[in-house]
């Protein structure tokens, strides 16, 4: 099962920015005795600021939090301040259910922050942004088929989940994505072969053999590929393009001997793979 105990915003990402930030608030202080102790520019002034958006955060106030971390990001760019202010920005729109704000910011911080050690933190997040799109985490799947849906936010969440598990694999995010790698290369593969469904029982045979195609071509492992081979097979029986439909049919026997498909000459349909959760 996916963890849902790893969904959550680290309270630090950038261990020890805050030492950083006092020495050169010091240093500052040092060297401009006469700057004006209230101005909103200054180190004093940006640690005041990012302690409210924290707090705001912590208490669930994302819209005040937000605009306290537009404004630090602003005045502090390019320093660690600024991308962790950055990071927690998306977190509060993601949570405040501002998903394209989310998206927008992490896009930003993965451009400009590309050997950040939160790098992984953020595509994880970029990952957990898409896949809770619209119906929250697992998509409540007892009640609404997610694979009847427009998958493109699906894809985009297995993007940034399979780079974290193969650019950062010690990451802390790495197994949890895992998990989510697996699960929405399933729901693709469904999604896959319910447009090939759709297009057989529409007597668009040709349409239906190519989507059932490109879902064994693209999700080969998943179980789902078994029902995509049979629309393979049935596809091309109506075209009657027999070589073609004996392909299809050797591969479905050599990878799924025992397939309801083999035995069920009226070509029912099984139940949906994910049912059986």
């Amino acid at each position: 099962m996916i963890d849902k105990s790893v969904e959550r915003r680290p309270a630090q990402v950038f261990k020890g920015w805050r030492k950083v930030a006092s020495a050169v608030a010091l240093t500052t202080l040092a060297a401009c005795s006469s700057a004006p102790k209230d101005d909103p520019n200054s180190q004093s002034g940006l640690d005041k600021l990012y302690a409210d958006a924290k707090e705001d955060l912590s208490s669930g106030s994302y819209e005040r939090a937000i605009k306290s971390l537009e404004r630090i990001e602003g005045r502090a760019a390019g320093t660690v301040m600024g991308q962790q202010a950055l990071l927690d920005l998306a977190w509060a729109n993601f949570r405040s259910g501002e998903r394209a704000a989310a998206l927008a910011a992490l896009d930003r911080f993965i451009k400009l922050n590309p050997s950040s050690p939160a790098l992984d933190y953020a595509l994880y997040l970029k990952g957990i942004v898409n896949f809770n799109e619209d119906l929250g985490l697992f998509g409540r799947i007892a009640s609404q088929d997610i694979s009847e849906r427009d998958q493109q936010a699906s894809r985009d969440a297995l993007l940034a989940f399979k780079q974290v598990v193969e650019q950062f694999p010690d990451s802390k995010y790495a197994p949890d994505s895992g998990v989510r790698v697996d699960y929405i290369t399933n729901t693709l593969a469904v999604y896959e072969v319910h447009v090939a469904r759709y297009y057989y029982n529409r007597a668009a045979y040709v349409a239906a053999a190519n989507r059932a195609q490109q879902a064994v071509a693209e999700f080969q492992y998943a179980p789902a590929t078994e029902e995509a081979l049979f629309l393979m097979m049935r596809s091309y029986d109506k075209l009657g393009l027999k070589p073609l439909r004996d392909d299809a049919e050797r591969v479905l026997q050599k990878n799924f001997p025992n397939s309801i498909y083999l035995s069920d000459a009226t070509g029912g349909r099984k139940k949906s793979w994910w049912r059986f959760w």
